[in-house]
């Protein structure tokens, strides 16, 4: 990614299930310098990951798998003090109010954007 933001020394956990948006954003993390955990689909591989692993930040997709939103790595990770932000297609008024203030990227969005807000976590 010409132009990148560093993010060398950072280790960023991805937690997407959509394949392409999940090897894409890896992708433009790791061009920017990051060490890329995963991209791992589904809570129970994230979970089992951090509980072996601290990232310094994870991107976090909101539906896993099939049934709509789901919260609990968003709790653990704020439980953690883990920074992380929403990657999602899903509009804001899904988010519960505790977790209203993590900042929520729209899917679609250019990668450039993404490795930005993580950047900034």
């Amino acid at each position: 990614m010409t132009g990148a933001l560093n993010l060398g020394g950072k280790t960023i956990l991805v937690i997407e299930d959509d394949y392409y948006v999940a090897s894409d954003t890896a992708a433009a993390l790791r061009s920017a310098g990051a060490t890329v955990l995963g991209p791992w689909g589904t809570d129970e591989v994230a979970f089992d990951l951090l509980h072996g692993q601290t990232p310094a930040a994870v991107v976090l997709d909101l539906n896993l798998g099939e049934g709509g939103p789901k919260f609990e790595i968003a709790r653990e990770l704020i439980g953690r003090g883990i920074p992380f932000l929403f990657l999602t297609g899903y509009d804001p008024d899904v988010i519960p109010e505790e977790l209203a203030d993590v900042q929520r990227l729209q899917k679609p969005i250019a990668l450039r954007n993404v490795v930005e807000a993580v950047s900034k976590l």
